[in-house]
């Protein structure tokens, strides 16, 4: 009987220092992890911590503050892991990586890894549609930026960026109305003022393009809705020079008049200046023609003009 008591603790014995050089061998390997996390080799202490979580396991309540120590560092380094392949715009692998660490941190009781991965999954598949939709814009395809944009918002209606490029894409494809229908949205988002100006200059651009073709309604037309977005000197002066050609003088002198409001000092000032007058003259009201040829007698091209015309006003 004494034989076999002696046995049995030799075993015992021979078993502890198994389990004491088994708990050494996972504190090393959990140590060498943290070196390679240190050094920047992510892969490595990945490989190192899942390792010596393994290893823990085995060793039941002895290794218990280390199979801890690996369940908050494990999740964590899938994470960061995860956000250095969406930093490198690797979306697709990024958004593999960070739902594995939103499982794992799950399944490990880290709650606040779990939480920061949950809320980054959404964000990858915006970044992704940014992204694109942004090479798009760059490559002049507004057709494919637009549809990119539209997904952004899609996601998140607050995203000022999208809303605002949205309706940069839907101006310069000339679809104005869907653009108008954004511009609420631009608003909400502290856009409202670029947005407005690009839908403005967009209407200038085509009232240009009218006139110059002679299609003088269509001209005023576009000049006037303009200003309904965005004050525009330009846009006036356009408004009246096609209101003029249509025989409308009392349009194209308010338009004028206008223009000479928001854009005193433009090198053609006086030009209009003397166009309001002769307009004034035509139209009977001999006051304000003096008024506006008196602002250019002394402008070398037009003063002589002026004079002559001030001298028949007066008689």
């Amino acid at each position: 009987m004494k034989r076999i008591i002696l046995a049995l603790t030799a075993l015992v014995l021979s078993v502890s220092m198994l389990s004491a050089q088994d708990l050494q061998s996972a504190t090393d390997t959990y140590n060498n992890g943290a070196a390679a996390l240190s050094s920047g080799d992510k892969a490595a202490a990945l490989t190192n911590f899942q390792s010596a979580l393994k290893m823990a396991e085995a060793l039941g309540a002895d290794g218990a503050d280390l199979l801890a120590n690996c369940k908050a560092a494990i999740p964590a380094v899938i994470l960061s892991i995860g956000k250095e392949l969406y930093n490198n715009k690797n979306f697709d692998d990024a958004l593999a990586k960070i739902q594995e660490a939103a499982k794992v941190a799950q399944e490990y009781g880290n709650e606040d890894v779990a939480k920061e991965a949950t809320d980054l999954i959404p964000q990858i598949a915006i970044t992704k549609d940014m992204d694109a939709a942004n090479d798009a814009f760059a490559a002049k395809d507004m057709a494919a930026a637009a549809e990119g944009y539209k997904k952004v918002i899609a996601a998140d209606s607050t995203n000022s960026a999208a809303s605002l490029r949205l309706i940069q894409c839907l101006a310069n494809l000339d679809d104005l109305d869907a653009a108008k229908k954004i511009l609420p949205l631009a608003k909400n988002n502290g856009q409202g003022e670029n947005a407005a100006k690009v839908i403005g200059t967009t209407y200038l651009k085509k009232a240009a393009a009218a006139l110059k073709d002679n299609k003088l309604a269509d001209a005023v037309e576009f000049a006037e809705q303009v200003n309904e977005y965005t004050e525009n000197a330009q846009a006036f002066l356009v408004a009246g020079q096609a209101s003029q050609k249509l025989n409308k003088g009392a349009q194209a002198i308010k338009n004028f008049e206008k223009y000479l409001e928001a854009a005193p000092t433009a090198s053609n000032a006086n030009a209009i200046s003397f166009t309001v007058a002769a307009l004034y003259q035509q139209a009977g009201n001999k006051a304000k023609a003096k008024e506006y040829y008196q602002k250019v007698v002394s402008d070398p091209k037009f003063g002589a003009s002026a004079k002559q015309q001030i001298d028949a006003l007066s008689k």
